[in-house]
């Protein structure tokens, strides 16, 4: 027996006009269509129909984790600070994190995620190697104080979110259950009918040996990731990689100086020079926990400050500000060369490779430097990853121009390692007899971005399309008409509730026929079923909301159709 919903007793408000401060399609949509309702800055309400969606994706989410033995349970969202200091993210999560004291001045945080207190249980919980390995999963609320909530419920400071981490003595077993996750991942957001990318990732501040994300393209995304369109290749951009061959730099001649006054910036320098841009060297100073680093890219290039402090995590890097030129007489502004540089780490992009020759800054103000020989003139301390990806840059795997898309990310999944246990000392008694490191893995499920992001990928013209598995019922089932009409409806809709069908009823008395038309299209379950004009003649019409295919059906022949459809 499945619920009938009747629109004459459901709490739902349609809107005709999109509200004022959306900018996106899912923001837009699921508003006007009373799924969710603001409550504040990145605060939502679930209604109605907007929990239904949101509790199917979750029980899809729940049977595949259940599938691959994880074990649910629920922790805390009010965390103490202590978990965290632990682990060293109370403060690497800077103003992200909600924080508090209590009436007796304790201090605590509401919950971004949750590894330290996963760990902290399984401690407690587990002490061989005879109870692992184990994975453990919650579906629950988090918090993180974005500084700017934006497009609906896919960036909020509240969120849902399932988690999960497994738990073994080898690393063997912890590829295992990455594994054994990936897959999961990938038959949840195919059951959801997710158009999605598995992309290679960073680490960052989680640590770990490995990491992808799970992503759906669309324009509202705000994850930028590159495509090969030769190879499989496919990586957030922060994961990209570029290979230089060392030049043979014994052709350039010494290093000769310019002078070229009023041109502090690449643009200027070029011009002034008669040169491209990606024949300069540009050096960006940094701050990296209040140490100035110098950071060298082409000059045609910009860095990428996310990426920079992805591979640098978790020191937090800054840009320098006028006060740090002070007292620095080696650092002229606008004219900073790698030469010469003294007590500055030199970070480069591989691009900057040995034997390359540049122009760049000759410390000197209103100079400049040519023939400026990487190994020769100047050392690299490090080499990172650390340009702005740009469409046609070549593929790491087999050098054909890459693709920029825009996705939301919905997944992620991490191998960890042994940050978090080493962290809290997670042993447990190995076979042998002596403590054992346990080594863990996280992956995570945004279930309510899962929902914003069907609506970008689904939506049409007209409103929302949600695919059955999620759809808030299997058919909306319109009187369109009167007293006739409606007692048909109700009667087809009892049926149908009785044979498994979920049924949502558009009964509403002194309602047009158009609008109950328009607000079918816009809540967008995958069928509609009208009960118009033939109704005295028990003829009903089926439309499939996604194709616009429609056809006229005998009651009988309508509820065979839908129940067999089920």
């Amino acid at each position: 027996m499945a619920q009938v919903q009747r629109m004459s007793r459901l709490m739902i408000k349609t809107l005709r006009d999109d509200p004022a401060d959306a900018e996106t399609l899912n923001h837009k949509l699921l508003v006007r269509a009373g799924y969710v309702r603001r409550t504040a800055a990145g605060i939502w309400t679930w209604l109605p129909l907007g929990k239904k969606v949101l509790e199917n994706i979750t029980r899809v989410v729940r049977e595949e984790m259940d599938a691959i033995g994880g074990q649910e349970v629920l922790l805390p969202a009010l965390l103490p600070k202590e978990s965290y200091d632990a682990s060293g993210r109370y403060d690497e999560y800077g103003d992200l994190l909600f924080r508090f004291k209590d009436r007796k001045g304790a201090e605590y945080l509401l919950g971004p995620t949750h590894e330290e207190i996963f760990t902290q249980v399984v401690k407690d919980q587990i002490t061989s190697y005879k109870d692992l390995p184990v994975i453990l999963y919650q579906i629950q609320t988090k918090y993180r104080d974005e500084a700017r909530p934006r497009a609906g419920v896919l960036r909020g400071r509240e969120f849902q979110m399932k988690d999960s981490y497994s738990f073994d003595t080898t690393d063997e077993g912890l590829i295992e259950a990455y594994q054994l996750h990936r897959a999961a991942y990938i038959r949840i957001f195919e059951r959801l009918g997710l158009d999605h990318r598995i992309v290679s990732a960073v680490s960052g501040a989680m640590g770990g040996s490995a990491s992808e994300e799970f992503l759906a393209p669309a324009p509202a995304g705000e994850d930028t990731f590159v495509d090969c369109p030769a190879c499989d290749y496919a990586a957030n951009t922060e994961a990209v990689t570029f290979t230089a061959t060392p030049a043979d730099g014994s052709a350039h001649g010494p290093v000769e100086e310019l002078d070229t006054p009023d041109t502090p910036t690449i643009e200027t320098l070029a011009a002034h020079l008669g040169v491209p841009a990606s024949a300069t060297l540009k050096n960006l100073l940094v701050k990296v926990d209040g140490e100035i680093v110098a950071v060298g890219v082409p000059g045609d290039r910009e860095v990428d400050l996310g990426k920079l402090g992805e591979h640098l995590a978790p020191a937090v890097v800054e840009l320098v500000t006028a006060e740090d030129f002070e007292g620095r007489p080696d650092l002229v502004r606008g004219y900073v060369g790698p030469q010469g540089l003294e007590k500055v780490r030199y970070i480069a992009d591989p691009r900057i490779a040995p034997g390359t020759a540049w122009i760049t800054g000759a410390n000197k103000p209103g100079t400049h430097a040519k023939n400026v020989v990487c190994g020769r003139d100047f050392e690299v301390d490090d080499y990172l990853d650390v340009v702005v990806v740009e469409a046609g840059d070549p593929c790491p795997r087999c050098g054909t121009g890459l693709k920029l898309d825009r996705a939301i990310e919905i997944g992620h999944i991490f191998q960890l390692g042994r940050k978090f246990a080493d962290a809290f000392q997670l042993d447990v008694l190995g076979q042998n007899g002596k403590p054992v490191r346990v080594t863990m893995g996280s992956y995570g499920i945004g279930v309510s971005r899962a929902v914003a992001a069907l609506a970008e990928q689904t939506a049409d013209a007209q409103g929302l399309c949600w695919p059955r598995e999620i759809a808030p019922a299997d058919v909306h089932l319109v009187a369109a008409g009167k007293a006739l009409q409606t007692e048909l409806a109700l009667d087809v809709a009892e049926k149908l509730g009785a044979a498994g069908v979920r049924v949502l009823v558009d009964d509403r008395a002194g309602v047009s026929p158009g609008v109950k038309f328009t607000d079918a299209e816009l809540i967008g379950v995958p069928k509609i079923l009208v009960a118009g004009r033939r109704s005295a003649e028990g003829v009903l019409e089926l439309k499939d909301r996604r194709t616009g295919e429609r056809e006229e059906l005998t009651v009988d022949e309508a509820i065979a159709r839908l129940v067999a459809q089920g």
